[in-house]
């Protein structure tokens, strides 16, 4: 079976405790040179009730598919997604989900909403 390319380059930022600047800390992400960057293809979601609804509210909901190795982090919804190109943030709604291959992983993530 001939698989798509992978033509976005995606990276996941894993949830961190950080320094608020008054003492004290905060929850956020570990910086951008500890994330686990990969090479990505989105499947946008167009149909549904709840895909239209959110589309409304601004925020769009998509399915990012890529090779999972083992060297890679334990991602799961706490993380974010970041798409490197254009630095859309995303939060990660569901996953990791793998194909019925076992060949990639699919993630369901979202823009336009509050991390």
């Amino acid at each position: 079976m001939r698989r798509a390319p992978y033509p976005e380059e995606v990276a996941f930022d894993a949830p961190a405790v950080l320094p608020d600047g008054r003492g004290g800390t905060g929850n956020g992400f570990a910086a951008p040179d500890q994330a686990y960057l990969t090479r990505a293809r989105f499947r946008y979601l167009r149909g549904g009730e709840t895909v239209q609804a959110a589309r409304l509210t601004g925020t769009q909901p998509v399915v990012v598919i890529f090779r999972f190795d083992a060297g890679a982090p334990d991602i799961n919804s706490d993380w974010r997604m970041r798409d490197i190109k254009d630095g859309t943030v995303y939060n990660i709604r569901s996953g990791p989900v793998p194909t019925d291959d076992l060949d990639e992983v699919e993630f369901t993530c979202e823009s336009g909403v509050a991390l």
